[in-house]
């Protein structure tokens, strides 16, 4: 596999969300401990790894250094952060491949209907301005 395919948590493939959830769970700690050592809300880093919302920069700050991560990972997915989970599916996880691929995809496709979704809107909103004036 190319690196961009082995890179879990890359811009390519995860989310802020994603790699927020990622490293949370890789240090072993539930929603409400990173929660409640961050001073914020649960439902607050819910928000985050659901990517509805996203942390101050002082809270981001925290949060990578409690996560073992640095900040630049945790936005970008480049530089100080995780690898790929447990060796990329070890030799009796190869029934899983082919679900991982599908879901590769899947993000893919998702990806180029939201580039997609993105214009539309653009020319939409466009004729809409035109039609108020």
């Amino acid at each position: 596999m190319s690196d961009v395919e082995n890179d879990w948590f890359g811009p390519e493939a995860a989310t802020f969300g994603d790699r927020v959830a990622g490293a949370r769970e890789a240090a072993g700690m539930t929603q409400a401990q990173l929660a409640r050592r961050l001073g914020v809300k649960r439902s607050t880093v819910c928000a985050w790894e659901e990517d509805v919302s996203e942390p101050r920069a002082n809270k981001l700050s925290m949060m990578a250094g409690l996560l073992n991560v640095s900040i630049m990972w945790l936005l970008t997915g480049e530089g100080d952060g995780m690898t790929a989970p447990a060796d990329e599916l070890a030799e009796d996880g190869q029934e899983l491949k082919p679900l991982v691929a599908e879901m590769r995809a899947l993000q893919s496709d998702m990806r180029v209907m939201a580039e997609r979704a993105g214009r539309l809107e653009k020319r939409l909103r466009a004729l809409m301005e035109r039609e108020q004036a």
